[in-house]
Parts: structure tokens; sequence; C-alpha cells
């Protein structure tokens, strides 16, 4: 109770500093609309927002479901194969040197301007960060947890399956609550190199017809739902790691 009430606090004073800024420099209401107009546009407009929200929803959950598959797997392989680690490791740090963001052009054209290139597009700015962290998390188990159990002959794959994995829980969560904030980046900026529906795609055709009170409406739509995505990600992991003990 006492997080939610600072939340609602922090909004209230980012409202209040919000129309005070539109009051007294009297900025013109296409440049910066008031609260007020974002808060009527968001009902009155509320169909059409929801509309391309349930879209942008869609990519989202579906890039982060794959991202993190896909970079707990590639965690896990690097940690437990050298030579997975000298051959694909230097491969994924040379791949953050290129913008994920220069790559949506080319996602679009190989996938289409449909769904597929936005959950790929998400699907790669969430894949590093959730790989980093549960590789870095499954090199740091205690090497005395490790030998106690080859000493016990545990296998390679049990000492993975019981006790690296076990432990590095926690930092696969991190990496996934960075993921949670970072996946509906990837989705929006997919839109906006070619899309047909989405939030993201609701933003440019506001803007371009001058619609600033329906892009703010689109935008803080957006931010509610990264907030309501990351505390459910931070849930779920909070819930995993108090059942692993």
């Amino acid at each position: 109770m006492r997080r939610v009430g600072s939340i609602a606090a922090s909004a209230l004073v980012a409202l209040a500093a919000w129309q005070a800024l539109v009051l007294l420099t009297g900025v013109p209401r296409f440049i910066l609309p008031g609260p007020a107009l974002v808060a009527e546009t968001l009902w009155t407009s509320r169909a059409l927002i929801a509309h391309h929200t349930m879209i942008t929803a869609i990519e989202v959950l579906a890039g982060l479901a794959l991202g993190a598959t896909l970079g707990g797997a590639t965690a896990i392989a690097l940690a437990a194969s050298p030579l997975a680690r000298q051959l694909v490791r230097p491969m994924l740090i040379f791949s953050q040197a290129v913008p994920v963001f220069a790559l949506a052009p080319i996602l679009t054209l190989w996938f289409g301007y449909g769904i597929g290139s936005k959950v790929v597009m998400t699907l790669l700015v969430i894949y590093f960060p959730v790989t980093s962290a549960f590789f870095d998390a499954l090199m740091r188990t205690p090497q005395a947890w490790i030998d106690m159990a080859r000493l016990m002959g545990a296998s390679p794959a049990r000492i993975m399956r019981h006790i690296r994995i076990p432990a590095a829980l926690p930092g696969f969560a991190s990496g996934l609550r960075l993921a949670a904030v970072y996946a509906p980046i990837g989705a929006i900026i997919g839109e906006w190199v070619g899309a047909s529906k989405g939030l993201g795609y609701l933003m440019l055709l506001a803007n371009g017809r001058a619609k600033t009170d329906l892009m703010f409406a689109a935008l803080i739509v957006l931010a509610i739902c990264t907030v309501l995505l990351h505390a459910a990600v931070d849930r779920a992991c909070r819930a995993t790691l108090d059942r692993n003990g």
C-alpha cells in the first residue's frame, strides 16, 4: 500500500507540474495539451486506444515470452559449455555494437508489416539483457557447492539443474525485470517503422494530423501498461523465488 501511495503521489505531482507549465507559459494546445484535454481524449477515444493497445500488448507479451525463453536457454548453454562461450559469447557482445533500432526496417522487410516483425524486434531488444544477467548469475554459483556435488557423483547436467540454475534464479529475475521495461520499446519502434495497428502507429497517425492530445493519450497508456507489466513480472519473480527458498 505504501508503494501504491508513493506512485499515486508522484503521479499527482507530475500532473500538477504539467498543468502549471501549460498555464504559466500559455503554450498552444497543439504543442503541449493540458492534462485535462488529454484525459478528455482518453475517454472520448477509449475504444480506438483500447484496440491499438491490445495489438501492442500482444506484440510485447509474445516478444517477452520468446526473448526470456531464448535468453535463458542461451545463458544455460554458455554456462555449460566452454566451447559455446568461446564461439557464441563474442558474437553476442559484437551484436550490441549494432543498434537494434537500426534493424527495424530490415525486420519489417523480412517479416512484413504485421505483428511478426514487432515480436522479433521486441525479442532482440530484451534478448541480451536476459542472457547476460542469467549467464553472470550462473557463473557466480559458489564453487564449493559444485565441488560437493561432484564428490557425490552428480553429473554436469544434474549440477546445472539442481544447483546452478536454482542459485542463479535471482539473476534471471533481474534480467526479466529489465526486459519488462525494454519490451514495449521494441514493439513501439517496430510500429513506428512500419505498421497499420498498435500504439506506435497511433502516435504517428496523431502526430501527422496534429492531434497532440491523442498522441499524449497513447503515450500515457503505453507508460501505464509498462508499469503494470513490470509490476506483474516483479510479482511473479518474487513468488517464484519464494517457492524456491
